[in-house]
């Protein structure tokens, strides 16, 4: 048992010695032990004018309707990471790009930085966790994804991003997804 749990951590922390060109600067991420249970991060609840210490920041009110809510988890073992975002009182009907970003939110909506890529490549749906959702006639949604590999300690996604636009898959413009609407911090859990 011993045995597995080592490798495990040895699994988890591979490539923790490589660093794509838009991760974290060294000692900038989250404290997050690392163990053979994994990582996990949350944040979400109800969208908020962007202020010092907001978590869950609505930078666009028309799209992100006052009283709009979302609750993300953000987590993996050793080989997979899965990813989930939950929104109500969105308007209805609509599709959003999603996005995990490399800082957390900010006053602005750059300050999220660059998507979290999990190795030195374009972006695509496979190096990256792209969230897309479109709402109901009650403007909620849930969107989940899993991915391949581990997010590795020391280099973890920080924030969720919510964009204007769909994002696009193909092309020079692979991975934008317009404006940058709301934002959400994520925390060890």
């Amino acid at each position: 048992m011993r045995i597995l749990g080592v490798l495990a951590v040895a699994l988890l922390c591979a490539g923790c010695g490589e660093r794509a060109a838009d991760t974290h600067p060294a000692g900038h991420g989250p404290a997050v032990a690392s163990s053979a249970a994994g990582i996990r991060l949350t944040g979400g609840g109800v969208f908020s004018a962007p202020e010092p210490r907001a978590s869950v920041i609505a930078y666009d009110t028309t799209l992100v309707p006052p009283g709009a809510t979302a609750r993300v988890t953000a987590e993996s073992g050793a080989v997979l990471a899965t990813s989930t975002i939950t929104v109500t009182g969105m308007l209805p009907g609509r599709t959003y790009g999603a996005h995990l970003h490399v800082n957390p939110c900010g006053l602005k909506p750059e300050d999220a930085g660059p998507h979290y890529r999990h190795a030195h490549a374009h972006a695509s749906a496979q190096n990256e966790v792209w969230l897309d959702f479109t709402t109901d006639a009650r403007g909620e949604a849930t969107a989940t994804t899993t991915r391949d590999w581990a997010f590795v300690a020391g280099r973890l996604p920080r924030s969720l991003v919510i964009h204007a636009e769909p994002t696009r898959t193909a092309g020079a413009e692979a991975g934008t997804a317009g404006p940058r609407v709301a934002c959400i911090t994520l925390m060890p859990s």
